[in-house]
């Protein structure tokens, strides 16, 4: 499993699933400012004619050069807008807790956690033609705590997520109630 950096980590919690959106969610988004960068270099073949008089004009080709460079910065801000938010939305499920990071533009990001314990319900759902297709889709947690849901978005193998992170909760409450009788016969 790949290192990642855990807030407020544990001494024994161990990473269990390291969760992104699956690629083929950024594969569309960035192949859609693709087709938006194409665009300029499609609407001069159609309209060259037009476009080389002005070119050759003394005001307007440093007018549409600028146009054309701001519109081309823009393209690749969100670009790269795209790839931060994909890269840096990660859920990690350890042997403690689940932890959701999302980042919402480029300086904002939320982080929340919640110990296993207090997962209630998890639920995972495939909604339309190519979540189905290439499996991906979400998973709902449903917890105690003051965040009444988590949200895995478009993580790939929808059904077997929530089915282990299902498995890894059933775990931690048999283990939280071991050791509660353990520390009341330690009482007594």
């Amino acid at each position: 499993m790949s290192k990642a950096h855990i807030p407020n980590r544990k001494k024994d919690e161990k990473i269990i699933l390291l969760l992104r959106r699956h690629p083929f969610v950024i594969a569309i988004k960035i192949g859609f400012w693709l087709v938006v960068a194409i665009m300029p270099l499609a609407l001069y073949l159609i309209m060259s004619p037009a476009v080389d008089e002005l070119l050759n004009h003394q005001i307007f080709q440093p007018l549409l050069i600028m146009f054309i460079s701001i519109y081309y910065l823009y393209v690749w801000l969100f670009i790269f807008q795209s790839f931060v938010d994909y890269y840096l939305d990660i859920w990690i499920v350890t042997s403690h807790r689940i932890i959701n990071i999302e980042q919402k533009g480029l300086f904002f990001r939320t982080v929340s956690e919640q110990n296993l314990y207090r997962v209630q319900d998890v639920t995972s759902e495939l909604k339309g033609f190519f979540s189905t297709m290439f499996d991906y889709g979400t998973v709902y947690i449903q917890t105690a705590g003051e965040e009444v849901r988590f949200i895995f978005r478009q993580v790939p193998h929808p059904y077997q997520v929530a089915e282990k992170i299902g498995k890894i909760v059933e775990e931690s409450k048999r283990f939280n109630k071991m050791m509660e009788s353990e520390d009341k016969i330690t009482i007594n």
